[in-house]
């Protein structure tokens, strides 16, 4: 069993835009350090292999509060029926477990199961190794959840897709990351991204 996080980001090292909302999902100007796999049609192999690193099932997900939705405050102040990004069937079909401060109800989107934590990544990670059951945990994002990831010490791999792209400000993934000790594992690229595969020290 292997918890990793895949995650694309800037030259500058952010994973978002700034100004995160539903008009700007990944912050404004976020969309182009994700054009490698938002709309590539996947001619360069470098990408497609990432892609399908991407989309290979796991068998739990940890992820933060605002990558699910862009939803500050108590749910009510959204609406509580927000299902996420991902339409009828998101890409994860296991379950998911969010981050969150305030307390909501799981969210079933068709193969997938959102469960909401309020008590902190440890606890999310925890119940995502019990229904992962041996199969491989991914830690999604975003960047203060990965950071956390990082602090708890329980990330095995770290992939990171870097775009071409200066986005000057926004999320940035390690900003307070102690030194993981990462061992470069492979690296391939193509004119939109540099895909870098690390295993993490201890």
């Amino acid at each position: 069993m292997t918890t990793d996080c895949h995650v694309s980001i800037s030259l500058d090292g952010y994973l978002a835009g700034p100004d995160q909302s539903l008009e700007h999902p990944l912050g404004v100007g976020g969309h182009r350090v994700h054009a490698w796999h938002l709309t590539a049609d996947f001619a360069n192999d470098a990408d497609a292999d990432a892609s399908a690193d991407l989309q290979r099932p796991r068998g739990a997900y940890v992820m933060g509060r605002n990558m699910y939705g862009p939803v500050r405050g108590p749910w009510e102040s959204f609406g509580r029926d927000w299902r996420g990004w991902w339409g009828d069937e998101p890409p994860y079909r296991a379950p998911v477990f969010v981050l969150t401060h305030h307390p909501h109800d799981d969210v079933v989107v068709g193969a997938t199961t959102f469960r909401f934590v309020t008590d902190g990544f440890e606890a999310a990670y925890a119940r995502a190794l019990q229904v992962a059951d041996g199969r491989d945990v991914r830690v999604t994002g975003g960047a203060s959840t990965v950071r956390q990831a990082f602090a708890a010490g329980v990330l095995d791999e770290i992939t990171l897709d870097v775009a071409p792209v200066l986005l000057g400000s926004g999320e940035r993934l390690l900003d307070g990351v102690a030194d993981p000790g990462l061992e470069l594992l492979s690296v391939s690229s193509s004119p939109l991204a540099t895909h870098l595969r690390y295993r993490v020290g201890r």
